[in-house]
Order: structure tokens, then C-alpha cells, then sequence
């Protein structure tokens, strides 16, 4: 059956692909999208400075469960700053690629972390992107409407304002399909998987849970990130909060 799907899968093969960008010669994109230089950025705690449960990583990956429901505690911005850290840290760069705690497809991490702040102490409500490579965060919005506007965009599952953050990745194309042109397409999927376990496993530590969420709605979820939908666009969503 010739459906758009199998089309996908059958066009990103390597005997479709042309010459990629790199192969060109053409300069790589930036390592992370531009952050108006105006905007306050805010300095997290290192990840050195969490302090993490005793569970064991077997435990974490046997203990693995999706969490909806989550308790009224806040977390502290040193429990985000780790999760942060976990799902996107950078521990080594040059300034052609990036290292981080996560796999990559040649190293290009081309995710982009946007989040929903509900009750992280010393963070006002509302929108903000990680900067990984100054492990900051930068404002977004923090409007009245935007957790509504975020929810809407998940159509409508109320864990997403319930949990302590929710986190979203949006994938700048242009860092992936540098070096593997359409095929890039298939990875920036693959990698947002290794972010989301990467999650699950580090909410774990810190006594939270995470739940992820591919069910959204694409355009108002680039809409409220601000995001234009063919170069950066939303990929993944995953609630994480202390367990009820």
C-alpha cells in the first residue's frame, strides 16, 4: 500500500539522497538557534549540585512507568537544572559540534528545549527555552495565557498544567540536514527518543515521574513557541513533577 508514510520511509533511503550541504562545503548552521542578546538569561545550578535517590539504574529502567498524576510539590530549580542537564547537557565542544549526555546522530543535536514552567520555586509561570550551551534558561513568555495555549496544543491533557514542568523539544532541521540531508528527517526523531528515555530515567533519581506526549497539535504548538513550522517545529512533549 503506497501511503505517506511508506513514501517517507522509501524517499529518506540512501539511493535517494543527493549531495548533503556539508559535502557542498557550505558552512554548518549555528550549534544552537540564536537567543535575542536582549533577553535575561537565567544562571542554573550545576548538575553536580542535585542530590539524587539511591535507586539504582535497574531499578530506574524496571520502575519505569508513565506518570499523569503529580503531587503539589514544586520542584527546585536545582532538580530542573539536573533533568536539563540529563536530556541535553553539554560536556564537551568544539566549534564545530557539540558532546552532550545524550546520543546524536554525528553529533549534530539539533533539539532545541522549550518549557512549561508550573511550580519550579525561585521561576515565575510561563514559557522558557534551555540554552544548553550556557546551561541557562531565557524567558519566553510568561503571560497569562500560555499554559492555556500549551495545553490546547496537547489536546487538551490536563497532566500538562498539573505537572511541575513540561518539557517540549522542537528541532532546528537545518543543524541535522547539514550532513544528512532528508535522511536528517528520520534522525532528529530518533534523537528526540534518546531524550525522552534520558528523562524518564534522570526523573527517577529525583523521586519525579514523567509521562511523554506525541499526541499535540503541530501548528499551535509552533505557533506558541514561536517557531515557523518547516525549519523549526515542534517534535516531542513530556510532563515530569514530583509522583502523587
Amino acid at each position: 500500500m503506497n501511503t505517506i508514510g511508506r513514501e517517507f520511509m522509501e524517499m529518506t533511503t540512501y539511493r535517494y539522497l543527493g549531495e548533503s550541504d556539508q559535502q557542498k562545503g557550505l558552512a554548518q548552521p549555528a550549534l544552537e538557534m540564536p537567543c535575542d542578546p536582549e533577553t535575561p538569561l537565567i544562571d542554573l545550578p550545576s548538575a553536580g549540585e542535585t542530590g539524587t535517590s539511591d535507586i539504582t539504574l535497574k531499578n530506574a529502567i524496571e520502575e519505569r512507568r508513565s506518570i499523569r498524576r503529580y503531587d503539589k510539590q514544586p520542584l527546585n530549580l536545582e532538580e530542573l537544572a539536573f533533568l536539563l542537564w540529563c536530556t541535553q547537557g553539554v560536556q564537551t565542544e568544539n566549534p564545530n559540534a557539540t558532546f552532550r549526555t545524550v546520543p546524536s546522530a554525528g553529533a549534530r543535536h539539533a533539539l532545541e528545549t522549550y518549557l512549561l514552567i508550573n511550580r519550579v520555586e525561585d521561576l515565575k509561570p510561563g514559557l522558557y527555552r534551555y540554552l544548553a550551551l550556557s546551561h541557562t534558561l531565557a524567558e519566553v513568555n510568561t503571560g497569562k495565557k500560555v499554559r492555556d495555549q500549551v495545553l490546547a496544543g496537547c489536546l487538551g491533557q490536563g497532566f500538562v498544567k498539573t505537572a511541575a514542568a513540561t518539557f517540549v523539544w522542537a528541532a532546528d532541521i537545518k543543524r541535522m540536514a547539514w550532513r544528512y540531508g532528508e535522511r536528517g528527517y528520520r534522525y532528529i526523531h530518533l534523537d528526540a527518543g534518546h531524550v525522552c528515555q534520558n528523562l524518564y530515567l534522570a526523573a527517577a533519581a529525583i523521586d519525579c515521574g514523567a509521562c511523554a506526549i506525541a499526541a499535540f497539535d503541530d501548528a499551535l504548538m509552533n505557533n506558541t513557541l514561536g517557531l515557523d513550522g518547516i525549519q523549526q517545529f515542534t517534535v516531542y512533549i513530556a510532563a515530569a513533577g514530583k509522583k502523587a
